[in-house]
């Protein structure tokens, strides 16, 4: 990948709001964007319009350019997976 960022992990456990937004943007300028989702999805994948259902023409626009990682974080060993991950990043966006 190339682009200013192409050095910068992003470890993003965001939902809503501007994370959404923002982190499409820094993948788009390189950024390795490594995108958190619990085991039920982004909620986001579910709003309309979509071809084909958890594919909602929003949430694939707000998640181009970024990997994806699915962790229950009720579980012990999710959460270590998540630290780790978040250990290996220069920027985390969202709450923990």
């Amino acid at each position: 990948m190339v682009g200013a960022l192409k050095a910068i992990r992003i470890v993003d456990l965001t939902t809503a709001g501007l994370g959404l937004y923002a982190t499409p943007t820094l993948g788009d300028m390189g950024a390795d964007v490594v995108k958190v989702e619990s085991p039920e999805g982004d909620p986001f994948r579910y709003v309309a319009p979509f071809r084909n259902p958890g594919m909602g023409a929003g949430f694939l626009n707000l998640n181009h350019n970024k990997r994806s990682i699915v962790l229950d974080l009720k579980r012990e060993e999710d959460k270590t997976i998540l630290m780790d991950l978040i250990a290996t990043a220069d920027v985390s966006s969202g709450q923990i």
